[in-house]
């Protein structure tokens, strides 16, 4: 049962307890500086991670793949965050994966399995981190990009943006965590629909069946995400990341029973593309 007065529970001052850490916040700051295609920014408690390719549309290469496997480790354990705003720099959020990526590893096994490891590593890290993760979708997030987009915990796009797991139109299954969270979201009728086609959907199309929660005019993407971010901030801290935590509980038994099967067909569609080249 919830206190009558939830301010008895509020936390807005240096000290709070991180859930699940057993120390409070003031503890060492994370080294950001590393990370060559993701830049970071904090500020009182919210932490905006940007992904900084925008000549190419955020595309990802096989260094950026390890960073964005990389930096959900070091966010959750960033004792100064309480939230986080995922964002791309530039008109696109992320264009999916580089193709001369993709090309790559059809024809290097090991790198292949490598990269389907780290890909499913990616998600679970991403399920590591017990501060909100809100999504701020600029412009159009595609393939990898969308499922990102998918994992976050509130989703804020642009209505005029298109999101689309576009893996079958190049022969690929859609491995990366597709076949995991879109029925979650919109039912299993209509992610067969979506992941078996390809095909692209709006923003505002995607907050009226549920795929996301909010979609606005581009210009309000950020402001919206950040109005969000401020009211998750200056919430409970123990009590929204149990919240999280218990939530999650599901989709984290969804990931173990689905991501490793999917990842080893959509690895098999890529090698074959290789040998028929």
């Amino acid at each position: 049962m919830a206190p009558n007065n939830p301010q008895d529970w509020r936390t807005s001052t240096p000290g709070v307890w991180l859930f699940g850490s057993g120390t409070t916040q003031g503890g060492p700051t994370v080294d950001y500086t590393h990370y060559r295609s993701l830049k970071v920014e904090k500020n009182e408690g919210i932490l905006i991670l940007s992904m900084n390719r925008p000549e190419t549309g955020n595309i990802i290469d096989g260094p950026f793949h390890t960073e964005l496997e990389h930096i959900w480790l070091d966010i959750a354990q960033d004792r100064e965050v309480r939230v986080v705003v995922f964002t791309g720099i530039g008109e696109d959020f992320c264009a999916g994966a580089d193709l001369s990526f993709v090309e790559s590893l059809s024809s290097n096994r090991s790198q292949l399995d490598a990269v389907m490891r780290e890909a499913a590593q990616l998600i679970r890290n991403m399920l590591k981190v017990p501060q909100p993760i809100i999504a701020a979708v600029n412009g159009d997030a595609l393939s990898l990009g969308v499922t990102m987009v998918l994992f976050c915990d509130v989703i804020v796009a642009a209505e005029n943006a298109n999101l689309a797991d576009t893996h079958v139109k190049y022969g690929i299954v859609a491995g990366d965590g597709g076949a995991v969270i879109w029925p979650l979201l919109i039912g299993m009728a209509k992610a067969k629909e979506f992941l078996m086609t390809g095909r692209p959907i709006s923003g505002a199309d995607a907050e009226r069946i549920g795929l996301i929660n909010y979609a606005v005019p581009t210009a309000q993407v950020m402001g919206k995400a950040t109005e969000l971010a401020r009211e998750l901030a200056g919430g409970p801290v123990k009590a929204v990341q149990g919240t999280k935590r218990s939530l999650n509980r599901a989709l984290t038994q969804r990931v173990d029973l689905i991501l490793d099967t999917s990842l080893s067909l959509e690895s098999e569609t890529l090698w074959e593309l290789g040998k028929n080249a």
